[in-house]
């Protein structure tokens, strides 16, 4: 887990160095308009990552991802429900909750829209005791926090086996100014 947080912060580096240049001499270009003509296709979307991953069954990924957000509650929070229970022995027992007090079917009717929601107003988390899906800061640990929610029933304490990625931290500390992720090794 370690490997791919390292892996997609490189990849963000590389691509905001690639697409950056000081070289403000060239006056030789022409600006052009973008061309709307045509037809488009939304082909993928994944607003929570490891949510579309594990919830999704494989033979409708291409389905959910081609599927409005705004549509997605009603034609997959079912499926997403069924893959919980039979995934999470958290939701074993009927009113089994998670430390949200949501229920199997509250829980994927939240999580079957894939959207990721940002305050405007208040603390940008994934979960923080306190503040629930109101965005993704950079050091939230978010791996661990799905697992938590979907495994570790009301208090945390159920399944503690499944209920962590026992990935505590980067490797280097987040730049405390832009671009903030820090520089590969």
């Amino acid at each position: 887990m370690k490997n791919i947080k390292i892996l997609t912060m490189l990849l963000a580096v590389s691509m905001i160095s690639f697409n950056c240049s000081n070289n403000d001499d060239n006056n030789d270009f022409m600006a052009y308009e973008p061309d709307f003509s045509g037809t488009y296709v939304q082909q993928d979307q994944m607003g929570r990552p490891a949510v579309n991953t594990v919830f999704v069954s494989a033979s409708s990924k291409d389905m959910f991802n081609i599927t409005p957000p705004s549509q997605q509650n009603a034609a997959f929070q079912s499926m997403f429900e069924a893959n919980l229970t039979a995934l999470s022995p958290a939701y074993a027992n009927e009113g089994d909750t998670n430390a949200l007090g949501l229920d199997a079917a509250t829980f994927t009717g939240l999580l079957a829209t894939d959207v990721l929601n940002v305050s405007l107003d208040g603390k940008t988390t994934i979960y923080d005791g306190e503040n629930v899906l109101t965005g993704r800061a950079l050091a939230d640990d978010v791996i661990t926090v799905e697992l938590l929610l979907i495994f570790g029933g009301e208090d945390f304490s159920e399944n503690p086996g499944l209920s962590n990625d026992n990935v505590d931290g980067n490797d280097k500390p987040f730049l405390t100014s832009f671009p903030y992720l820090a520089s590969p090794w």
